[in-house]
């Protein structure tokens, strides 16, 4: 997974094609658990923290990284639980990047981030 984190996140041209479902699978499984393909086109799991304020702590630091990346996800907040949800716009679904993003929220998860 850290091969996929190093990828470099790049705004992608309007009109790119969306990851094939057959890369998209073989992604997911180097991503870890937890994660899933939610409506065919984005990247969705929810993370555990014994309290809000870890769940929070999270939040902030996925929120830093994406905007060093210029890659925004959405995030749903709730006490002891986040939820990320990543996909490319330009594409209408997932790219390459959204599985770095993801790979990049399980170093921040792991306190490696």
């Amino acid at each position: 997974m850290d091969e996929l984190a190093d990828l470099p996140i790049r705004p992608v041209p309007e009109g790119t094609p969306a990851v094939p479902p057959e890369e998209a699978a073989r992604l997911l499984a180097r991503l870890g658990g937890g994660w899933e393909l939610a409506e065919g086109k984005k990247l969705r799991k929810t993370y555990r923290f014994a309290d809000f304020a870890s769940a929070l702590a999270f939040v902030n630091e996925v929120g830093r990284m994406a905007d060093a990346v210029d890659h925004h996800p959405d995030i749903h907040l709730g006490w002891g639980r986040a939820t990320v949800e990543i996909w490319t716009h330009t594409v209408g679904g997932v790219h390459t990047i959204d599985f770095a993003f993801a790979a990049r929220c399980e170093r921040i998860a792991a306190g490696r981030g």
